[in-house]
């Protein structure tokens, strides 16, 4: 049986288990891919909020945490507080040891695109088009992480390095490379029937009409008294930005500021 190396000869800040028989470090797969899930909820949420409510203070906080949490697991996963809740979720979960450092490698990437949204949009304020990118790299690496248990910056990482990945997710870097069986002529089929009764579901709500009621019929800022930013006009406050205007924005951040 594999056996971790003695917890009293590990260094405080290390990158991955020692584990016996495999040699190269190790992580915990089940607890990455769990922390995965952790930050692309959280990103989920900031970020469609950011949309549908042109509220982009959520979103900027995540990107702190986003980033403390990837400086961290740069250090030591075992500082990571999504890695520490997300291996406390699966303890009970036999654990499937894969190759830290292209993990590393991968983290590394996650780092990057942390401090880029921590530059535009922390310090800066900034909302554009490059947001937006680095936004949707963000979500892509995490859902692939999390739902499929592809590491994509890891499939770099055999671009920059020398040596080669090993103990991959799956076995993905096993040589020779096993080949994926094709879909099954049933699998197609239940495939396209899936997908035509999603679209002819799609025409029968469109045609029902759109659900009534909804948030309009709750009390306004104004209705509740409130009021906006004292020492600030009107037309000041209500000043539409740039952001907001480029992502098609403008009545979302009217409403959310209260402006008419």
């Amino acid at each position: 049986m594999n056996q971790l190396t003695s917890s009293s000869a590990l260094p405080f800040f290390r990158f991955g288990e020692r584990v016996e028989g495999y040699a190269v470090p190790v992580l915990n797969e089940r607890a990455v891919r769990a922390a995965a899930g952790i930050l692309f909820f959280a990103a989920v949420v900031s970020f469609m909020n950011a949309f549908l409510t042109a509220n982009y203070q959520p979103t900027r906080l995540f990107v702190i945490i986003f980033l403390a949490d990837m400086t961290l697991r740069m250090i030591d996963p075992r500082w990571s507080p999504s890695m520490i809740i997300g291996g406390w979720i699966v303890r009970n979960q036999t654990p499937e040891w894969v190759g830290a450092p292209q993990k590393r490698f991968a983290w590394g990437l996650g780092m990057l695109l942390g401090m880029t949204m921590m530059y535009l949009m922390v310090f800066n304020r900034y909302m554009g088009p490059l947001n937006m990118l680095v936004c949707a790299s963000c979500l892509t690496l995490m859902f692939f992480e999390t739902a499929f248990g592809i590491c994509l910056g890891c499939k770099l990482y055999n671009v920059f390095n020398k040596e080669k990945a090993q103990l991959c997710p799956g076995g993905v870097c096993e040589v020779p490379i096993r080949k994926s069986p094709m879909l099954r002529a049933g699998e197609i089929i239940t495939l396209v029937v899936f997908a035509a009764g999603v679209y002819v579901a799609a025409g029968w709500v469109k045609s029902t009409g759109a659900v009534q009621g909804g948030f309009d019929e709750f009390a306004t800022v104004e209705e509740m008294g409130l009021t906006g930013v004292a020492g600030e006009s009107d037309a000041e406050r209500c000043e539409v930005p740039a952001f907001a205007r480029l992502l098609g924005h403008e009545d979302q951040w009217k409403k959310h500021n209260n402006c008419p």
